[in-house]
């Protein structure tokens, strides 16, 4: 399969399928056709609101913690980050098809306002679904709750759809107990999965395990599906996606990110096309 790379002001709204565009995704989603996609996933910025420059400290060792200082992740205010988020969720609406989901995730720090925004908007969630880390980052201070957990907020366009997929045989085997539960337990990237430049540095700092994504697509899209991530960092959902037979457009505005997305591609295997006789052994 090839995928196809453009820069936004290259990009033309007939070559979204199977395409990495690297842009500002409010501009691109703009360029793109309404009612295209089957599922749309979210992994926005977090909003961490820590102060520029501020370190994280292992006080016993005296060593720091990379925390998340990225640019993408800074925001003036509250009210500035909900006109942002209101300016995703409204051109997502536009995209979406008549029957499809969105997914959006995040932690303590930023899904709350996320699901009230959607709830206002008029997407109708479906289910919270948590995400519990079998090895979350450690407490260091002991002033709080281990923070192990992230949420999934699953929704659709507003309560009146019917008929958007649900793979129920996946949900079963995914989930917590013989309900399956809404709980999945999932360890963060490590080892070879995590992207790691040749300083030994992490190439994103808030990477998705393929797994996340996995359980995500499988219980929500169909094969040959259209799949869009406006946010898609280093690519996990394309690589994911494109494993189980789907399709998929991406746009991410940082350039290293793309390229590393680019090295994922290219990295895939004709053994790690899942989607070629899937069966029960190799989930």
């Amino acid at each position: 399969m090839e995928v196809k790379v453009f820069k936004e002001h290259e990009f033309k709204s007939q070559d979204y399928e199977n395409a990495i565009i690297q842009g500002d995704c409010l501009r691109v989603m703009d360029k793109l056709p309404s009612e295209t996609y089957h599922m749309v996933f979210i992994d926005p910025p977090y909003f961490l609101q820590l102060p520029k420059g501020r370190k994280l400290r292992r006080w016993e060792v005296k060593t720091e913690v990379n925390g998340l200082q990225e640019e993408w992740d800074q925001f003036e205010s509250f009210e500035d980050y909900d006109r942002f988020v209101i300016e995703v969720l409204t051109r997502v609406r536009r995209l979406m098809k008549e029957n499809a989901t969105v997914w959006v995730i995040g932690t303590y720090h930023n899904i709350y306002r996320w699901g009230k925004i959607m709830q206002d908007m008029g997407f109708w969630i479906l289910n919270d679904v948590i995400w519990l880390k079998t090895n979350p980052m450690p407490n260091w201070l002991g002033v709080r709750f281990t923070n192990a957990t992230e949420t999934l907020l699953w929704a659709v366009k507003d309560r009146k759809v019917k008929g958007y997929t649900f793979n129920k045989e996946y949900a079963k085997k995914f989930g917590i107990g013989k309900v399956y539960e809404n709980v999945w337990r999932i360890p963060i990237c490590s080892g070879s999965e995590r992207l790691r430049d040749q300083k030994g540095e992490k190439v994103h700092p808030t990477q998705k395990p393929e797994e996340l994504l996995k359980r995500v697509i499988l219980s929500s899209t169909k094969e040959g599906d259209l799949i869009l991530d406006p946010m898609a960092g280093v690519g996990t959902t394309g690589v994911v996606a494109y494993k189980f037979g789907r399709r998929f457009t991406l746009i991410e505005r940082e350039e290293r990110y793309v390229e590393w997305t680019l090295k994922r591609f290219k990295s895939i295997t004709e053994k790690d096309l899942l989607f070629q006789g899937l069966r029960n052994d190799r989930l």
